[in-house]
């Protein structure tokens, strides 16, 4: 990919973001709590899977 492309899309990206959450508080909100409670239970089970494999 071009740099500049890649840029650009980087851009476009937080500039959405930021719109996304001064649009809507709540919802971004709602959205970072989910990813946040996605990436705690993976490696939560991440955890889980090594302690099996000692036990």
């Amino acid at each position: 990919m071009h740099p500049k492309l890649k840029a650009a899309l980087i851009w476009v990206l937080v500039i959405f973001a930021v719109y996304a959450i001064v649009t809507s508080p709540a919802r971004a909100a709602d959205i970072v709590e989910g990813v946040w409670d996605v990436i705690v239970g993976a490696f939560r089970s991440i955890g889980q899977f090594f302690s099996s494999l000692l036990d």
